[in-house]
């Protein structure tokens, strides 16, 4: 796996595969800050805009939607275990 990218773009709806996706990999930054911010009690559109970068006071259910199926993977990912192993591995 390649090093994943600090600030990558990020889709509107996270991954559903039943696989890891080279998606995955290019955001295992932005699930590691999800979980974190979430594991602090952060406010969700205070990470939405600081974290996937959508202002959620213009675009709410964007940013809303964005943020549930980013974070959803992040935990997926976390779940799976594979990921998180891998990316340090190399």
């Amino acid at each position: 796996m390649k090093k994943p990218e600090l600030d990558p773009i990020v889709a509107d709806i996270a991954p559903t595969d039943s696989a890891l996706t080279p998606y995955d990999e290019q955001h295992v930054v932005t699930y590691t800050r999800l979980l974190q911010a979430e594991s602090e009690g952060a406010d969700w559109r205070e990470v939405t805009r600081i974290v996937l970068r959508i202002d959620p006071e213009r675009e709410p259910d964007r940013a809303h939607n964005a943020y549930l199926t980013h974070l959803a993977r992040a935990k997926w990912v976390t779940e799976q275990g594979r990921l998180f192993r891998d990316a340090g591995s190399k």
